[in-house]
């Protein structure tokens, strides 16, 4: 073929791929955040469609996606919201699943501030606890579970700072507006272990199971993007990412 023939079937054929080629809004639950980020760059690369994140609690996300926000896609902190906007029919029936289990994690910026076996919270040599806000996130209300498992709660409670959301939580904590306090694994592990300070990975017979759920919600039904997106989530390349951020699938 003439070089220049050539030239014009390969731009053809990338035309038509960015023709075909979408972008969707998805509203992400904040501590799958890191995870989110690689996963929707190797999306983009292997399909062409971008997707746009957007980051925050999940109670958030849940009010103004029923109150009209433009999102076509949700990545819930928990499986409860997802499957009330399928009830409520805002989310597109059957298209709900399990993207990943979360990890709970007591963490000190501190070095060797939080020991192996949580007792530091029974010794309770601290001023301040961070947790995300129990009414808005799912890792607070796992935070709290915890707490009143051990028949701390009460104790702890006038220690509390409360984050809107997880990320907002562990800033407190890296900032030293808290000594500690109750985070995602995701967010403080690298190269699948805790990447700095010190942290006790809360055991998951302490709380009931974070089932993180994603849904196609009714902005994105037919749309080939979500769709996608939805599919790649149970790829072995997602798989991969989310279990190297502590996450259990």
């Amino acid at each position: 073929m003439h070089p220049s023939r050539f030239l014009f079937a390969l731009l053809a054929t990338l035309a038509a791929g960015l023709v075909h080629a979408d972008e969707i809004q998805v509203a992400v639950a904040a501590n799958f955040t890191a995870p989110m980020k690689a996963i929707a760059a190797e999306f983009e690369k292997d399909t062409g469609h971008k997707a746009s994140l957007a980051f925050g609690a999940s109670g958030k996300f849940y009010a103004q996606i029923k109150n009209g926000a433009p999102f076509q896609v949700f990545l819930s902190a928990d499986d409860e919201k997802p499957a009330k906007l399928e009830q409520e029919g805002l989310a597109v029936p059957g298209s709900r699943f399990t993207y990943a289990i979360g990890t709970l994690v007591l963490w000190s910026a501190k070095p060797g501030f939080v020991d192996a076996k949580g007792e530091v919270l029974k010794k309770g040599n601290f001023e301040h606890l961070a947790l995300a806000s129990p009414k808005l996130a799912p890792y607070g209300a796992a935070a709290v579970e915890v707490m009143d498992k051990l028949g701390l709660t009460a104790s702890l409670q006038p220690k509390f700072v409360q984050g809107e959301n997880i990320a907002q939580t562990q800033q407190f904590i890296v900032t030293g507006n808290a000594e500690l306090g109750f985070v995602a694994l995701s967010q403080v592990m690298k190269d699948g272990k805790v990447s700095e300070g010190s942290a006790w990975v809360v055991p998951a017979n302490l709380h009931t199971p974070i089932r993180q759920d994603a849904v196609i919600l009714a902005n994105g039904k037919g749309n080939a993007a979500a769709e996608a997106l939805m599919k790649y989530l149970k790829s072995a390349k997602a798989a991969a990412i989310i279990k190297s951020y502590g996450y259990a699938l």
